[in-house]
């Protein structure tokens, strides 16, 4: 059956452009020992049995949760603020979990009142969804990195600035006078900073705060925010630090009016976490164990993948911290996509991230030990050079 949209229904949005790439992850599974699928980054490590734990002892969840969390969860994340990310003062009234962190950045602008002639700044590389988000508000999506490369217009309409720090997907790392000059700046129009810092723990090199680097620094810092978090929001997914994504166990919080505001419009709208993976995240939030073990793994495959990339003639760029290895090969993005699903791997095309993204990959740490050092062999047996 054909599918139809009637006129004056439905919304125009993009094309879901993970789409795009079904014809290269079949050409990879066509590879004698199957496809590696270094593309979307999925995890595929465990969760935690700290976490399976306080998800099955949840499971008898018969009442409806609240929007705006237990008390437990929400100082498990003051808590997990005060002594991971250098925010001692937040209150736990000023946190909200949400439905993983995806649905937030879909639907802040939204929930936050945008709408037709209002700009949303995202970065010039950056995870899709900022402009998604956008749109459904029925607002302007403005690609910058700074509010000074908008021209005056523009500027005075800005009402939300995201921030993705580390980024998805070159792993940029901003330091705190970076986040403190758009802090400053976007208090100067009246925008609200919203942070996305779902890789904040994957820190690397002089990022990697388990080797003596410095920890990634939160918009909400003090260092950052100037002694106030208003206007300020960060967002925080635990798929990545503890493997479940599966679980969509997610938060954010920093201005106490703005989060009461969102729990409001939340509670109207039937956006909450349900209870067993409320639990879930506190316990997940107050181990700090199993975030330092599952680090390991990725620094690990993280260090037999980058020079093998180099090797295969990948420049690496950026790359300071999160989950992927962004890189070019000095050609056209789907140029090395298609010789790399010759080899048998797939990875992400940097055009699903903006035109600045043209001619880059990326490529997640998210295989098992097993199918990276398949990509490793590869790599090195298969010269990755243009036909």
């Amino acid at each position: 059956m054909t599918e139809t949209r009637r006129a004056g229904f439905g919304l125009s949005l993009p094309d879901y452009p993970w789409n795009a790439m079904a014809p290269y992850v079949q050409q990879a599974s066509n590879h004698a020992d199957g496809a590696v699928n270094l593309s979307i980054g999925t995890p595929v490590d465990p969760t935690p049995e700290v976490v399976q734990q306080a998800l099955a002892a949840a499971a008898n969840a018969p009442g409806y949760p609240t929007t705006q969390g237990t008390d437990a969860l929400r100082e498990a994340v003051a808590n997990w603020f005060a002594r991971r990310r250098g925010v001692p003062d937040l209150d736990p009234a000023a946190v909200m979990p949400t439905i993983g962190s995806k649905e937030l950045v879909a639907w802040l602008p939204t929930l936050l009142g945008l709408g037709a002639g209002d700009v949303v700044v995202r970065p010039t590389v950056a995870y899709p969804t900022y402009d998604v988000g956008a749109l459904l508000a029925s607002a302007t999506p403005v690609a910058a990195d700074n509010l000074d490369e908008l021209d005056d217009d523009t500027r005075s309409r800005v009402r939300l600035v995201w921030i993705n720090s580390p980024a998805n997907p070159t792993g940029i790392v901003r330091s705190k006078a970076e986040l403190a000059a758009v802090v400053e700046q976007a208090r100067a129009v009246g925008a609200v900073v919203a942070s996305d810092e779902c890789y904040a723990e994957l820190g690397w090199g002089t990022w990697d705060s388990s080797r003596g680097g410095e920890p990634v620094p939160s918009i909400l810092d003090p260092a950052v925010a100037d002694g106030s978090h208003q206007e300020l929001l960060s967002v925080y997914s635990l798929s990545k630090q503890s493997n479940v994504a599966g679980y969509r166990a997610a938060f954010t919080a920093g201005d106490p009016q703005l989060i009461a505001n969102l729990i409001n419009s939340r509670k109207h709208a039937g956006m909450i976490v349900p209870f067993p993976v409320q639990e879930a995240m506190r316990a997940g939030l107050d181990d700090d164990a199993h975030v330092e073990a599952q680090k390991g793994l990725y620094r690990s495959r993280r260090e037999r993948l980058l020079p093998a990339l180099r090797g295969a003639g990948i420049q690496v760029e950026h790359s300071e911290a999160g989950l992927y290895l962004w890189g070019t090969a000095g050609e056209d993005t789907w140029t090395t996509v298609g010789r790399f699903a010759k080899a048998g791997i797939v990875v992400g095309p940097g055009t699903f991230y903006g035109e600045a993204g043209a001619g880059y990959i990326r490529v997640a740490l998210t295989g098992t030990d097993e199918r990276i050092d398949a990509a490793v062999q590869r790599l090195q047996s298969v010269p990755v050079t243009s036909d």
